[in-house]
Order: C-alpha cells, then structure tokens, then sequence
C-alpha cells in the first residue's frame, strides 16, 4: 500500500509516498529532508495530534477557555481525551498557560484566560 502525504515539517510541503509492505515501511519518496522522512514514517506507523478544545468556565467573563494537550497523543485515543474533556468544568479565574487538568499524564493547558 502506498501513503501520499504533503509534508507539515517545513514550509517547503513536499510530496511524500510512503510504501508499506507487510506491515512494514519499505521506502519513503519525495522528502528533501530527513525530518519529513521521520515525520512521514511515523504519520503512517503511530499517528499523533496536538488537541485543542473548550471547556465550561464558571464565573469567568467568558463562558468557556480554549484548552489544548501539552503534546501530541495517538490519533486512537482522541475519542477517550474528548470524552474526558467535556466532564471538565473550570472556576474562574483561569490564566493562559495554566495546566487545568492531566489525563493519561498527559498536561491539558487552558491556552487564554477566563
């Protein structure tokens, strides 16, 4: 199976196939550089993302604050992080930047004040 990805790493957006035989990456194609190679390679063999989403705040002037996890986590463990998210309700104030909860040791920083 081949994987077509346009690179994120750098501005130059290369057109990366990587080929998958077995289970197994048996070459990338296209990369300028070997951090998109890197990138590429783990897209197709343990895909992560950064979470961004919003929670409840009471007594805030506003009624929600952005959050986001400190790190990338598995792209199959997003349903079970967005479950965890909405039993969050948060008390004003909230600072950005503050850690506002943790789950799997994972930091969930609110990312603007309320």
């Amino acid at each position: 199976m081949i994987y077509r990805f346009t690179c994120i790493i750098c501005p130059l957006g290369c057109t990366i196939e990587v080929e998958v035989e077995n289970g197994k990456v048996k070459e990338v194609r296209g990369c300028t550089c070997p951090r998109g190679e890197e990138w590429a390679i783990e897209e197709v063999t343990n895909p992560k993302r950064v979470i961004m989403s919003v929670v409840p705040v009471e007594g805030g002037a506003l009624p929600t604050v952005s959050v986001k996890t400190a790190e990338p986590i598995p792209k199959e463990k997003i349903p079970e992080l967005m479950k965890f998210l909405a039993k969050i309700k948060l008390k004003a104030p909230v600072e950005a930047g503050q850690v506002v909860a943790e789950w799997q040791g994972i930091k969930i920083v609110a990312t603007r004040g309320a």
